[in-house]
């Protein structure tokens, strides 16, 4: 009991010396520190911050051969589109957030039950051979992956060449507008799912064992230690990620779907960001496809935002605490 109370008072000590300190005396005891992390802030602004400033052709006419300094301005002609509800953009619109929404009530938790599954089991050994097999497809890009499913299921692919040959029904799943959304939620959940795992193992590990052994004491068993222990002590880690996935909620994946866009058409498979390159790159309406995509840039931010201050609502840190 000594010790602890000796160490909350070091910390309190800490934190007031933390708020005595003024800004250039903290700048001259950070400044390894803030001189380490120059190049990444310095790479930041340049290829992510810089980079918006050419938002401003949402407002223009602009064309490729006049430039941006001289493209016309056009005001918010661009945003018609989205105002006047045109039906090309809906449908991108209907089919973003219906993916969205069954991808983050599917894929989302697939992860963290994995986790849990790779946590429990007792061979160190055993797990570590898991980990490798499930983290193997998330370095594959999606030119190998769609590849690999059309392959498998194709119409000529490996499952119905097997079946023709033992008189058995043919799937028609690739090219199929129906299950074009189950297609691409299960790519996604076979790609990424064991590589999303890793940051939910972190933040298992960091659990003191001391807690496990309290719940077997006290007479719990597995699930009683998963209920009580493991899942409050993932929460904040589920809470901020579920955050970030709001704010990418209206992108879905622009290269998994446009390499399988053209057997299933547009009206099933067109998404927000391959309708902005449908129509600004392949169509020539610049200032539309950079109009449509701003929008999407504020919702996601809004979302973020949003979803961080009802976090803070139920006491949770979320992306950043409330100052």
């Amino acid at each position: 009991m000594t010790l602890v109370l000796q160490r909350k008072t070091v910390a309190r000590s800490n934190q007031k010396t933390q708020k005595t300190l003024s800004g250039r005396q903290r700048f001259r005891r950070d400044r390894f520190l803030l001189l380490i992390g120059l190049p990444g802030i310095l790479l930041l602004v340049l290829f992510h911050y810089v980079p918006l400033l050419g938002n401003v052709i949402a407002f223009k006419d602009y064309a490729p051969y006049l430039g941006i300094t001289e493209a016309p301005w056009t005001g918010l002609d661009n945003f018609r589109v989205i105002v006047d509800g045109d039906p090309d953009f809906v449908n991108a619109l209907v089919n973003t957030l219906v993916i969205s929404f069954v991808q983050l009530v599917l894929v989302f938790p697939v992860p963290i039950a994995l986790a849990l599954l790779l946590n429990s089991l007792l061979s160190e050994r055993l797990k570590r051979v898991a980990q490798s097999i499930l983290y193997l497809p998330h370095f594959m890009s999606w030119v190998i992956v769609v590849a690999i499913f059309q392959h498998m299921l194709g119409n000529a692919g490996l499952y119905n060449t097997w079946a023709r040959a033992h008189d058995l029904p043919l799937l028609a799943i690739i090219g199929n507008p129906d299950l074009f959304i189950p297609l691409i939620t299960s790519q996604v959940i076979w790609k990424d799912a064991g590589w999303s795992t890793i940051i939910f193992l972190a933040a298992m590990s960091r659990v003191d064992t001391q807690l496990y052994e309290s719940v077997a004491v006290d007479g719990g068993g597995r699930w009683r230690q998963l209920w009580h222990v493991t899942l409050p002590a993932i929460r904040p880690v589920i809470v901020l990620l579920l955050i970030l996935r709001l704010g990418d909620v209206l992108s879905v994946g622009f290269e998994q779907i446009f390499l399988q866009q053209g057997p299933v058409g547009l009206d099933a498979s067109e998404v927000l960001d391959t309708y902005v390159y449908n129509r600004g790159i392949v169509g020539g309406n610049w200032g539309v496809a950079a109009a449509v995509g701003l929008v999407k840039g504020l919702i996601g931010t809004i979302l973020v935002l949003g979803a961080n201050k009802v976090a803070h609502l139920f006491g949770e840190r979320g992306v950043y605490s409330k100052w």
